[in-house]
């Protein structure tokens, strides 16, 4: 065999070396993306229909159970935050569902003398809350009668940067929101507490004073007053605003949102507002 054939026979064995390893790197590298693709595709998969169906039938513990178990498997960030807002949805439903208790309710059995502003005052919670988590439509009670009552403390958090408010319940993130916080960091910050509530609030601008239904007034439905003179959170007429820092200082609300917040935060909560 003369040089000539050598060298073609070692190239064509080289060659053939060469793309067994690209054959092999590239069935490698296959698999994985194929894993990669398998696991989105399973996450994005997850289908909400169950726990839909459990919430329909009032079975919020249950459903609240399985996004907490799809959630500890979920390594998708939209999938992640589409299933927080779920749980924050069945948060809500309980809290206001007389047929589901926790650990931050209990079943009281209305005294003789009792009034739903006195038994608001004895758990720190709010007339209004009592009202909804029991389906009445007034504020009559009778003795005997048995009433769910929130016995954890509610709390706030703003975070300014963010243009996020926290609702904060025995310590723990209950519901989220989004807000628009003052321009130029006008917006306080610090440690606060609520010291009045509104509906449909006057506004006191510098120089004017603007009824509730002149359209002209900004504070929305609700005003939820801070310990810091002229400041507080308050619905809107212009929703677009929310996610921005455009106000004057106060946190701004959809008027939705802000409204269950009213329902929600009894007089002395505290307000905690950060960068």
């Amino acid at each position: 065999m003369n040089k000539k054939n050598i060298f073609i026979i070692a190239g064509v064995v080289l060659l053939g070396l060469i793309a067994g390893l690209i054959f092999s790197s590239g069935e490698k590298n296959g698999a994985t993306q194929k894993e990669i693709k398998e696991e989105v595709k399973k996450e994005d998969s997850f289908s909400f229909a169950p726990v839909n169906a459990l919430v329909e039938q009032g079975r919020y513990k249950e459903g609240k159970k399985l996004l907490d178990d799809q959630k500890q498997e979920t390594t998708n960030p939209a999938m992640i935050s589409r299933i927080q807002d779920k749980i924050y949805e069945i948060n809500l439903k309980m809290l206001f569902s007389p047929d589901n208790e926790d650990k931050c309710s209990k079943i009281y059995t209305v005294k003789r003398g009792d009034a739903l502003a006195k038994i608001a005052r004895k758990f720190n919670t709010t007339v209004d809350l009592i009202k909804k988590a029991n389906n009445l439509s007034s504020t009559k009670i009778i003795p005997g009668q048995e009433l769910k009552v929130n016995v954890c403390e509610f709390s706030l958090v703003v975070d300014k940067s963010q243009n996020l408010l926290f609702l904060k319940r025995d310590g723990e993130v209950f519901k989220t929101y989004t807000v628009a916080t003052g321009k130029n960091g006008r917006t306080p910050e610090g440690d606060f507490k609520i010291i009045n509530k509104l509906v449909k609030p006057t506004w006191y601008k510098a120089g004017a004073v603007v009824l509730p239904d002149n359209p002209e007034n900004i504070l929305g439905s609700r005003w939820l007053g801070i310990d810091k003179a002229g400041y507080g959170i308050h619905g809107t007429t212009e929703p677009e605003s929310l996610g921005q820092q455009v106000t004057l200082g106060c946190v701004r609300m959809a008027n939705q949102e802000v409204e269950e917040l009213y329902t929600i935060i009894p007089v002395g909560a505290e307000v905690t507002i950060v960068e």
